[in-house]
């Protein structure tokens, strides 16, 4: 369905960094992200980009790559053998692509097999020639009825999903002649804004795996495959409704999948833990990072048999932030082994208030915008997005939340039967 005939080129930026051989250490985190990747995707109609050429999409790209220069850089190894960025203004990747359907008959079968969106996004992972794999992939395909999509394709060792939307935001503002007049900013760690309930002395988050190499690859012992399901507004305030406290939409739907999957999974003990990814400070004018808070939350109690209310309790008020991350990654150095983060336990990311509806194209924005990740450990993601905002004035597509799944396989379908039947119920 997407055009075989795919165009690759490569964007430096504007001007060389006024440093020699400058590099960009990578912390702890970094590298724990590193076998991980973030894919967006964004939908404009034909008058949001009509008359745009392939230079004007390239053109603000070099000026971007001047702010964001890690994201222009390459992999290298100290001595020691832990990775670096050396900012050598390599460039990102360009990849032009057509579709012979409409835009909209994409979206409508996207609704019912989101593997459909894969095509649109370029599929990345660093190596094995760590030195000449970029960064960053930017996409863009145009359809039969003149809409075009944007996909974003972003090693997560550069920095999370919030770091990744607020570079392709500042595309578009570059795009549309907003460029900033000072150098972003490095981030300061922030702090989580709830109570840490415990320290472990090691991370429960993270999953040790046997080195990968110079392929920076999850070692997967399923096939996943990811879908999203679309909660529509109506929905959402009925299920929020339902709870005797006010929660956010990102706890009430987090615990309804907890439950659910805790039910399809062989080993339902597994379930008992999982992890709680959220923002920790807002990442406009940023240099990149991986400054989300990870969190673990555990139940005593079978989950399978819990009320709905019981575990949005414990996602909100019993988590205990990760204190051990940097003692976890013992053994990095020397290269003896690795580590996965999403999918190591059942992992939730909040990405509720990520601004995946900042980029605008002619002073529009995009009808729908997705995220997903790539290299995602066998325990599964989910990410709680906001809904479509900007398209048809619809109640079943408009507003609401997205809810983006990558679990393995078999799971996928026994997991929407079970939520058509437990929101049925809701």
């Amino acid at each position: 369905m997407i055009s075989t005939g795919l165009r690759l080129s490569t964007v430096v930026p504007a001007t060389a960094t006024a440093e020699q051989n400058m590099v960009h250490e990578l912390t702890d985190m970094d590298l724990a992200m590193k076998l991980h990747y973030i894919e967006g995707l964004y939908f404009f109609k034909s008058d949001a980009v009509e008359g745009l050429t392939i230079y004007d999409l390239k053109k603000p790209t070099f000026h971007l790559l001047q702010l964001y220069f890690t994201a222009s850089g390459r992999i290298r190894r100290s001595e020691t053998g832990r990775p670096f960025i050396k900012c050598n203004d390599s460039g990102v990747r360009i990849v032009e692509a057509y579709s012979e359907e409409a835009m909209d008959q994409w979206l409508a079968m996207a609704t019912e097999d989101s593997s459909l969106f894969d095509g649109l996004t370029y599929n990345q992972a660093l190596g094995p020639d760590l030195g000449f794999s970029p960064l960053v992939f930017l996409q863009f395909t145009w359809f039969k009825c003149g809409g075009m999509s944007v996909g974003l394709s972003w090693a997560s060792v550069l920095g999370d999903a919030f770091s990744a939307s607020a570079f392709i935001n500042m595309w578009g503002k570059i795009m549309a002649g907003h460029l900033p007049l000072k150098p972003l900013h490095v981030p300061v760690p922030g702090k989580p804004e709830f109570p840490a309930l415990s320290t472990p002395n090691t991370s429960s988050s993270l999953k040790r795996v046997d080195s990968v190499g110079d392929y920076w690859v999850t070692p997967n012992n399923c096939k996943m495959r990811k879908h999203t399901f679309h909660v529509s507004a109506k929905k959402l305030d009925h299920l929020l409704s339902n709870q005797s406290t006010k929660f956010s939409a990102f706890e009430v739907l987090s615990a309804i999948i907890w439950k659910s999957l805790s039910k399809i999974k062989e080993n339902s003990e597994q379930t008992r833990r999982v992890t709680i990814c959220t923002n920790s400070h807002e990442r406009e004018y940023e240099i990149p990072s991986n400054n989300i808070v990870l969190c673990t939350v555990e139940a005593d109690f079978l989950v399978t048999e819990a009320d709905v209310s019981e575990l949005v309790e414990l996602i909100l008020n019993r988590r205990a932030e990760e204190k051990g991350i940097v003692e976890e990654m013992k053994g990095l150095e020397s290269g003896s082994s690795d580590f996965i983060a999403y999918g190591a336990n059942l992992t939730f990311v909040n990405l509720e208030e990520a601004e995946i509806y900042g980029l605008e194209l002619k002073g529009q924005k995009p009808v729908y915008a997705n995220y997903s990740i790539n290299g995602v450990g066998d325990e599964g993601v989910v990410l709680v997005l906001p809904g479509p905002k900007y398209g048809k004035e619809d109640a079943n597509i408009h507003g609401g939340r997205l809810v983006t799944v990558v679990l393995p396989e078999n799971e996928v379908a026994q997991l929407k039967t079970e939520l058509q039947r437990e929101w049925s119920t809701a």
